[in-house]
C-alpha cells in the first residue's frame, strides 16, 4: 500500500486517525488527526507524537499481539478539555501489521454523566437537611416535648415550613422534568402576551402587598400574540415576577415592559420581547453566565430562606427554549437587575 493509498483511506474516516507501522513508526495520518497531533509527526516513532503512557501500552499491546485495543486520551487547546476513546486495530499493509489508532471524542458523553452525577447529589443534598430538620423534631415531639404544647406547636411550624420546602423542591424537579421531555416539541396555540402578564400581577398581589412593591406594565400595544404554550409561559412570568421582588427588595418597584422588534437579529424574524426589571442590589458579572444552571445559587442562605429551590431560573430557560427564544441577564452590582424574555412571534413553517 502506497502512501498515497494509506492517506486515501485515513481521509475517508471521520475521526482523527492515524496509521502506526510495523517498525513503530507514523506511516500516515489524516487531517483531523494532524488537527489533534500537531504538525510534521508523520514518519516519527509513535512515542514523540502521543506521550500518554496508556495510549503508549496500547498500542505496543496492539502491536504485539494483533489484538484490539482501547485507551482514554486526554487533549486540552487551553480553553476546554476534551476526553478521547482511542481505539487500536491491526491491519495488514505491505509492511506487516499495522496498527490504526482511531480517536472517537466521548467528551458530551463523560459531561452528560457528570451532570446526572451532579444532578443526584444536588437533590440529595436539598432534601436532605429538610429530612434531617423533621425527623429530630418528629424525636423531639415523641420525647422531651411530649407533655409541652407550647413547644409543640412551634415545632409544628417549623416542620410545615420544611415539607413546604421539600413540596417546592419535588414540584420544580416534575416541572424540569416535563419541560425537557418537551423541549423538542415547539408550541404552536396563540397566547396573548399582555393579557397573561396582567393575569400574573394580579395573582401575584399578595405576594406585592406583602413586601409594599408596586409592579407596573408598560406595553406598547393591548394585544400581542404569540405562538406558545399559555401554562408555561405563565409559569415563566410568575418565576421572573417573584423572583424580581424577592430580590429586588421591600417597598420597592418592579417595572414590566413589552415591546415588538420586527427583525430581531437573535431569531430572524418578527419578535416579542418581556423585560422584567427590579431596583435589588444587582448581580455580580461573574454569576450570569451560570444563573440558570439547576441548583445555582448566589447565596444559599439567603436563598433558601425565601423558599428558593435553585431550580426557577433552570424551568425559565428551558421553557424558553422551548419556545425557540432567548434568555437575556443584564445586571450590574448595585444597579439592580434585567430579565428579558424574546419570543418570536411567528409561527413554525410547518404549521404557519
Amino acid at each position: 500500500m502506497t502512501e498515497g493509498h494509506i492517506d486515501t483511506l485515513l481521509e475517508a474516516i471521520p475521526l482523527p486517525s492515524v496509521l502506526i507501522g510495523q517498525d513503530e513508526r507514523i506511516q500516515g495520518v489524516n487531517a483531523r488527526g494532524i488537527e489533534l497531533l500537531g504538525q510534521g509527526i508523520r514518519g516519527r516513532h509513535f512515542i514523540t507524537a502521543i506521550r500518554q503512557p496508556t495510549v503508549l501500552d496500547v498500542i505496543e499491546a496492539c502491536l504485539r499481539d494483533h489484538r484490539s485495543q482501547k485507551a482514554r486520551y486526554l487533549s486540552s487547546d487551553g480553553a476546554q478539555d476534551t476526553a478521547y476513546q482511542v481505539s487500536c486495530s491491526a491491519v495488514e499493509t505491505n509492511d506487516g501489521t499495522s496498527v490504526l489508532m482511531c480517536f472517537e471524542d466521548v467528551t458530551p458523553i463523560e459531561q452528560i454523566g457528570q451532570m446526572r452525577r451532579d444532578f443526584v447529589a444536588n437533590v440529595s443534598h436539598e432534601l436532605r437537611s429538610p429530612l434531617t430538620a423533621l425527623l429530630g423534631f418528629i424525636e423531639t415531639l415523641q420525647g422531651p416535648a411530649r407533655d409541652d404544647p407550647a413547644a409543640a406547636e412551634r415545632f409544628l411550624g417549623t416542620m410545615q415550613e420544611e415539607a413546604s420546602r421539600m413540596e417546592r423542591l419535588v414540584k420544580d424537579l416534575l416541572s424540569l422534568s416535563r419541560v425537557e421531555a418537551q423541549e423538542r416539541v415547539r408550541p404552536t396555540d396563540p397566547v396573548d402576551l399582555v393579557a397573561m402578564l396582567h393575569t400574573v400581577i394580579h395573582a401575584n398581589a399578595p405576594l406585592l402587598q406583602d413586601a409594599e412593591v408596586i409592579c407596573s406594565l408598560d406595553a406598547e400595544v393591548d394585544k400581542l400574540i404569540v405562538p406558545g404554550d399559555a401554562d408555561q409561559l405563565q409559569q415563566v412570568f410568575t418565576n421572573l415576577i417573584e423572583n424580581a421582588v424577592k430580590y429586588g427588595g421591600d417597598g420597592k418597584t418592579v417595572r414590566i415592559s413589552v415591546r415588538t422588534d420586527e427583525e430581531d437579529p437573535s431569531l430572524r424574524g418578527p419578535s416579542a420581547i418581556v423585560e422584567i426589571a427590579d431596583q435589588g442590589a444587582g448581580i455580580d458579572g461573574v454569576h450570569i453566565p451560570r444563573l440558570t444552571e439547576r441548583f445555582y445559587r448566589i447565596d444559599n442562605h439567603r436563598s433558601r430562606e425565601m423558599g428558593g429551590t435553585g431550580l426557577g431560573l433552570a424551568i425559565v430557560k428551558h421553557i424558553v427554549n422551548r419556545h425557540r427564544g432567548r434568555l437575556r441577564i443584564q445586571s450590574e452590582s448595585g444597579q439592580g437587575s434585567q430579565f428579558q424574555v424574546v419570543l418570536p412571534r411567528d409561527l413554525p413553517a410547518a404549521t404557519a
